[in-house]
């Protein structure tokens, strides 16, 4: 079963009592305070326009170990050629808008609805959402963002408008002082970058390390 979020209490039921797919709960607002708690406890909203804010809780979890990840040798000649320019925190909003608008195969519009865009841009003003940028001829072409909570970045998002531009980013975010990379849910891309699958247990030991 799932549960229901009352409006005057940011507090969330037991990640252990999640449906199979991961559903927790459905309810609640998307302030700073809720988001920050729910992150803290492996928690993320995903929802689409229309619908309520429903919560998940992965009993398995899709992570990316820093050290693990895979390059393979054309992207490795990208990078030594330096075709892209990496920044980090730059244009925080652009990067969540293009990966709003950015068609994604088998999904029918996007789950970063405008009042998503509205929440995560007042995580980055206050310093918990942040971003990274992937600049080709001064124009953006690549990026992700995503929720820092101690040493795990919580990836939310990523796009790419010319090859390799996601997988860029998600490199440059490698090598940054995280221990690990959460990327939620698999899929074959983020698989053939290098990531894994942990439980629930193993997970939450890491995000609670500082």
């Amino acid at each position: 079963m799932f549960f229901q979020l009352l409006d005057h209490d940011i507090s969330f039921p037991s990640p252990t009592l999640a449906e199979e797919d991961g559903l927790l709960a459905i309810g609640g607002d998307l302030s700073v305070e809720r988001l920050l708690l729910a992150y803290s406890n492996g928690i993320f909203p995903w929802f689409s326009e229309g619908e309520p804010i429903l919560w998940y809780a992965p009993h398995q979890r899709c992570v990316i170990y820093p050290d693990r990840i895979t390059i393979s040798k054309s992207t490795q000649k990208l990078i030594d050629r330096q075709v892209f320019h990496i920044t980090f925190n730059q244009a925080f909003g652009e990067v969540i808008q293009k990966c709003a608008k950015i068609k994604r195969l088998g999904q029918d519009g996007t789950w970063i609805t405008n009042e998503m865009q509205e929440a995560y841009i007042e995580l980055h003003q206050k310093g918990y959402a942040h971003s990274i940028e992937v600049w080709q001829n001064s124009v953006l072409v690549g990026g992700l963002y995503g929720v820092k909570i101690n040493r795990i970045f919580c990836g939310e998002s990523m796009f790419s408008e010319v090859s390799n531009a996601s997988k860029i980013a998600l490199i440059a975010l490698s090598k940054m002082d995280i221990d690990l990379i959460d990327c939620q849910l698999p899929n074959d891309h983020l698989m053939s970058l290098g990531a894994e699958m942990i439980g629930y247990d193993e997970f939450i030991t890491l995000m609670k390390n500082d």
